[in-house]
């Protein structure tokens, strides 16, 4: 119980490190705000697949082997792959599993898999029960849309809450040596329902979490805003920072100039994209791409970093259902 900080934080003792990491993503991420941060642009977002979900696929795969090769590892050296994606049945991570070979344990936080990936993955190196842990997550705007809102053949009108799906993936490798930033903690989030049904307004629906589980970390820290140079969170959009914000404030915390959401980030105004950025590979490439390279670069040296999750699903939501949320955060220092 030595390692257990309150109610929902851990503290790891052997704080593993983020050995290696790689992002890939398709061309409108790569016109956004954090192009620069990816390491792989691709400019057709279907990779040569005829579907979507194999293009995903493919993304996975290759940001999973490239994080392998950063880290001079190969799969065999590697003793589990902690994966997850909003497809059903996370078959993306499914299949990348299958072709990589490494024993899987599948996730599903929706967009707050990475950070459930990276806790669950620090946990296993933290217990010794590992030497190296692969982490990794995807998303595609046209796989997501079909599942979850209309097939883009329609040309369904958005509205000003929906968020845009980034394509892409991130993998990184987790491991007890090497110099890349340490994950020292991590808070693991409860499930809150506020009552939102529409899948045209996730952040609203996500935003509780990410208050709840932020209040939760302070609390079971100490810590304050002060105490982080960046505290990140995943995919809230326009419509669910406000939210977040405000109801963070009322708990008795102002985040101020601390705080950036990546998916209010992740694209420029001229992109056209409604509240901005969702999926998995949203926060993802927030974390692996933008945090991990401004850690390696000095400007950055302890970062809350937290992902948000609407848990819903197609059937759920025809069946009238709420849309309950997730968040999850690790404390990542340099």
């Amino acid at each position: 119980m030595s390692k257990r900080l309150g109610l929902q934080t851990i503290v790891f003792q052997q704080a593993p490190r983020i050995a290696s990491c790689s992002t890939i993503a398709g061309p409108k991420e790569g016109e956004g705000n954090f192009g620069s941060y990816i390491d792989k642009l691709v400019d057709d977002p279907m990779m040569g697949q005829l579907t979507p979900e194999k293009a995903e696929r493919m993304m996975l795969y290759l940001a999973c082997q490239d994080a392998l090769a950063k880290a001079a590892l190969t799969e065999d050296d590697v003793h589990f792959f902690v994966g997850g994606d909003l497809l059903n049945q996370i078959i993306s991570s499914s299949y990348c599993a299958r072709d990589l070979g490494i024993p899987f344990l599948g996730i599903y936080g929706a967009c707050s898999s990475i950070v459930e990936g990276l806790g669950l993955g620090s946990l296993i190196v933290d217990g010794d029960y590992a030497d190296s842990v692969l982490v990794a997550t995807s998303s595609h705007y046209q796989a997501s849309e079909r599942q979850f809102r209309y097939p883009v053949e329609l040309n369904i009108q958005h509205r000003k809450s929906n968020q845009w799906t980034v394509t892409g993936a991130a993998a990184a490798v987790l491991s007890k040596s090497g110099t890349g930033p340490k994950i020292t903690a991590a808070t693991f989030g409860r499930v809150l329902d506020y009552g939102i049904k529409s899948p045209n307004d996730m952040g609203a629906a996500m935003a509780p979490a990410a208050a709840d589980t932020l209040c939760r970390h302070f609390a079971d820290t100490g810590k304050t805003p002060g105490d982080y140079d960046l505290i990140l969170t995943g995919d809230l959009a326009a419509v669910g920072q406000k939210l977040f914000v405000q109801l963070v404030k009322e708990a008795g915390y102002t985040l101020g100039s601390k705080h950036m959401d990546v998916g209010a980030s992740m694209y420029k105004p001229t992109q056209q994209v409604g509240a901005g950025g969702s999926g998995c590979a949203c926060s993802a490439i927030g974390i692996l791409g933008y945090v991990v390279k401004e850690m390696l670069q000095g400007n950055l040296r302890r970062v809350l970093a937290m992902a948000t999750g609407a848990l819903f699903s197609p059937v759920s939501t025809q069946q009238g259902d709420s849309i309950a949320g997730i968040a999850h955060a690790v404390v990542i220092e340099a």
